[in-house]
C-alpha cells in the first residue's frame, strides 16, 4: 500500500466513510475552505455533491485517510446520464421530502435545496465527448504529500479501463489552487458561467 507520509493512505471508500465524506465536502466546500459558517444544516454539500456517488458508484470512490479519519476523497461517475437518472430515481426523491422547497432557510442552505429539487444538468455538447465526471476534495492536511495527484491518476485509469473516451470536472473562478492543479494534469476549459468553469480531459 503506497504510503504518501507517515500514516496517510488512499483506500476504497466503504459505507462507513460517508461521515467522513461529508465532513470533508464541508470544509473544503468554500472554494476549497470551510463552508461551516456558511451553512446551518452541515449535510446539505455532501447530499448533493457526494453521497450519491457513494452509494451509486462506489468502485470509482476512493478516500484518504489518517489517524484523524476521512481526510480527502475522489468520486466519479462513468456516464453522467446514467448517474442523473439513477439520482432521479433512488437520490433526490427522499431528500425532497426531507427538505421542501416552502421551508424557511438562510439563502446558502436554500440554494442547496433548490438543487436537490432541480440539479444542474451538464450540456450535452460536454457529456457527449467527455460523459464521465468527478468530484475530488482534500482537507490541507492531505495536501502537498503527491496524494492529490494518485486519486487522479487512479481514477482516471479506472474510467479508462471501463471504455470512457473523456471526463469533465466543474469548478469556482474562485478556486484557484484547484484551476492550477486541473490545468497541470492537463485538463483544458470547455465552458464558462459566471462564477464557474467546466473542464474536461480525454481519456
Amino acid at each position: 500500500m503506497p504510503r504518501y507520509r507517515e500514516g496517510m493512505r488512499v483506500l476504497p471508500a466503504l459505507p462507513a466513510d460517508a461521515a467522513g465524506v461529508y465532513r470533508v465536502c464541508l470544509l473544503t466546500g468554500d472554494s476549497g475552505g470551510d463552508a461551516s459558517p456558511l451553512h446551518d444544516d452541515p449535510d446539505l454539500l455532501g447530499h448533493v455533491y457526494a453521497g450519491a456517488y457513494l452509494a451509486a458508484e462506489p468502485a470509482l470512490a476512493r478516500v484518504v485517510v489518517d489517524e484523524t479519519g476521512v481526510i480527502g476523497y475522489v468520486l466519479g461517475a462513468l456516464d453522467t446520464r446514467t448517474f442523473e437518472a439513477w439520482c432521479g430515481r433512488e437520490w433526490w426523491p427522499p431528500l425532497r421530502e426531507r427538505y421542501p422547497l416552502d421551508a424557511q432557510r438562510r439563502e446558502s442552505d436554500a440554494a442547496l435545496v433548490r438543487l436537490i429539487h432541480t440539479p444542474d444538468r451538464v450540456p450535452d455538447v460536454v457529456v457527449d465527448e467527455y460523459p464521465s465526471h468527478l468530484h475530488i476534495d482534500l482537507l490541507p492536511r492531505a495536501q502537498g504529500h503527491g496524494v492529490g495527484r494518485a486519486l487522479m491518476d487512479g481514477l482516471l485509469a479506472r474510467l479508462r479501463d471501463a471504455g470512457s473516451p473523456g471526463i469533465h470536472l466543474g469548478v469556482a473562478d474562485s478556486n484557484t489552487n484547484a484551476i492550477g492543479f486541473y490545468e497541470r494534469l492537463g485538463f483544458t476549459e470547455l465552458t464558462r458561467e459566471p462564477g464557474a468553469r467546466l473542464y474536461g480531459l480525454r481519456l
